[in-house]
Formats: structure tokens, sequence, C-alpha cells
């Protein structure tokens, strides 16, 4: 089976790789580099947890943290940290959603437990508790180098017999003989998979294909050195994240709740975000170490805040709108449309079809805590 991929992120990469490795003539195309810094992937966080409520997102989370954890090595490493989420004395609409979601999560057999404030301090001394309402703790969960995953699944993917264009914008055609439209002519196909994230509406778009997604802006910053001690941690009530990185912590979230255009967007963090995350910073673990580098990154919602992942015309196939969460998903998810793509059913809910295509909705963010 010829099967085109387009995109080479977390997503793309791994689907690639399932691809090939079940023996589909995988072409991948991406228009940067795999994992360039122009693209979601190589800007997200790198924070991974199985901590949802939801049983199908749970299994999900557990299936990428232990597909994460068999593939780690040589060319990507995934650390085992716990993931705190937290709020704050006077939020208590979040205090009573943390409480009331915790339950569900131990009844999907996650290993998860709330904390008081004294816990909290006692099990982590390095985080300022003194206000802290309510506090949660996944023990299942850890953070990698998003960037160094995807050339690794890439690499894997070659290894298996993908071929892998770089520097190839593409685009794609529907009906029941799908190409690709490369510069050097068009390519038949059984089947594409468009994992372009925030690009994948307009690829699409062009194809006669409308899903709606919509690019959004987010920020983070790294500091200088810190505490290592430091766990991955979600304020709720700040809506603020942060994690271990390189010595210091990342920072992130600056949010903005808006569609943006993902040829024309603030690549660099805003000053008043820099400013706000090392309050927040001080206010997480007590001091904000100088910034070593600021940015912004694309995420993409939906309107029900579920991806799109399935198929959305005759043999074309899309794996987008991840909230925030398409990187430690991705080994999960890729395996998945790789199986969906080669005829298995795919994943309930997260089906394109449930939507027309054309729905207005707002953008959230999404880590909330509701």
């Amino acid at each position: 089976m010829r099967v085109a991929v387009v995109g080479g992120g977390a997503v793309g990469t791994t689907a690639a790789y399932d691809l090939a490795r079940r023996g589909a003539d995988v072409w991948l195309y991406e228009r940067d580099a795999v994992a360039s810094d122009a693209a979601s992937t190589g800007r997200a966080a790198g924070i991974c947890y199985d901590a949802f409520a939801d049983r199908r997102d749970a299994d999900l989370a557990r299936r990428a943290l232990g597909r994460f954890r068999d593939l780690s090595g040589e060319g990507f490493s995934f650390t085992d940290c716990p993931y705190v989420w937290l709020a704050r004395a006077g939020d208590d609409s979040r205090a009573a959603a943390i409480e009331e979601q915790v339950p569900r999560m131990r009844e999907h057999g996650l290993d998860v437990a709330l904390l008081d404030a004294d816990e909290l301090a006692a099990r982590f001394p390095a985080l300022e508790t003194a206000d802290v309402a309510v506090a949660a703790v996944a023990r299942d969960a850890g953070y990698l180098d998003p960037a160094a995953y995807a050339r690794e699944m890439a690499d894997r993917a070659r290894e298996a017999g993908a071929t892998i264009k770089t520097g190839t914008e593409v685009g794609v055609t529907t009906g029941p003989d799908p190409a690709v439209l490369t510069p050097a002519g068009e390519r038949a196909v059984d089947a594409v998979l468009v994992a372009a994230g925030a690009h994948a509406k307009a690829i699409l778009a062009a194809a006669g294909v409308t899903i709606p997604l919509k690019p959004y802006r987010v920020q983070a910053l790294v500091t200088g050195p810190t505490d290592p001690a430091v766990p991955m941690l979600y304020d709720a009530t700040a809506g603020v994240y942060l994690r271990p990185r390189g010595g210091g912590v990342l920072v992130g979230d600056g949010t903005e709740p808006r569609a943006f255009d993902p040829d024309d967007w603030k690549q660099s963090a805003d000053d008043d975000f820099v400013a706000d995350a090392r309050e927040h910073l001080r206010r997480a673990i007590g001091v904000a170490p100088a910034v070593e580098r600021a940015w912004a990154g694309l995420c993409t919602a939906t309107p029900d805040r579920d991806p799109l992942v399935g198929e959305v015309a005759d043999c074309v196939y899309v794996a987008t709108g991840w909230q925030g969460h398409g990187v430690m998903r991705a080994p999960a998810i890729g395996d998945a449309v790789a199986r969906e793509v080669l005829g298995a059913d795919g994943i309930p809910g997260f089906d394109p079809g449930r939507f027309d295509g054309d729905e207005e909705f707002a953008v959230a963010e999404g880590m909330a805590v509701e």
C-alpha cells in the first residue's frame, strides 16, 4: 500500500514509522525540516502525563507513556518526573474540579492522589505552598525533547523503508485515486495522511475539504539553573505550567485565545509574557532565575477540544487539533491512525466526520481545569 504522510512533526513521523514497519510504502513530506523550530513540535514543552478524567484520553495517554519508555534510548530520552496540578486559595471552582476529577482518574487505574498544602510541601519542598487550596499528583508522568523524539521517529521510519522528503511543500487531491502534488509532479498513492498541524486546514481546503480548526498562539521561556527537585507543575489558577529543562525551568502558556494565520504570526515571546511568567515562577518556587530563551508557538483548537483523527474524504486522513497535547499522545495517536489507514477502526469520538467543517467556536486553552 502506497501512503503519503504530510507533516514531519511528532505525530506524522510516528505514523510514518508505524506504517512502514507494517509494510506500507511510505513517503513523508515536510515543507521545512523534521521537527523544525518553526513548527509546533519544535516549540513544544514536552510534558507528558496520564492524568485525564476521561477514560479514552487516559487510555491513550497510558499507551503513549509506555511507548515513550520503550522507544527511549540513543536518539531521545524520556525522563520520569511526577506531574502536579493545583488550585490556589479563593479559586473554589477549580479546587472543586480537581477534587472531583482525581477519584474518576483513580477509577481508570491511574496512579494519582490528592494532596493538601502540607502534604504537597512535604513531598516537593522546592514548591511554595502557603496559598495552595488543593493539589494532585500523577506519578506516571515525565518529559522529553519533542524535536529529538520526532527526529528519532523519522530515522526509525527510514530504517523501516520510508522515504523522507524535507524542504518539500505539497498539496493533495481527494477521490478514489488520491495523489500528492509535489514540485516534481503528481504522485499517485493509495492513501494520504495530513498531519501538518496548523497548516492541515489550508492543505485540505485546497483539496475541497473543510475542517473546523483554529491555530492559536502560546508562549514559553527557559530559565538558567535552579533547584533540580522541581516537579512538573500546572497552576490551574494562574493557567501556567513549568517543568525541569536543562538544569533550569521551562515556564509556559501565555495563550492568546484567537485564531492566527499559521504563515503570519509572531514567533518571539512578548515582553509582558516574560515578566508575568517570572512572577509566576517566583510564586511557584520562590525564585526567578534569569531568562535564557523565550519563544512562541502554535497549538490547534477544535470546537469540542478533542482532536480530528480519521478519514475526511475517500482515502484521505487527518490527524490534528491537539489543544497542546499532540506530543504527549503522539506514540499512541500515530500508531492508531496508521492502523486506521491500513483498515482498522478509528478512535471513537475523534472521527472528523462528527463536524460539518464550518462550525463557529471560541478557542479554549487545552490544559484548563474546569
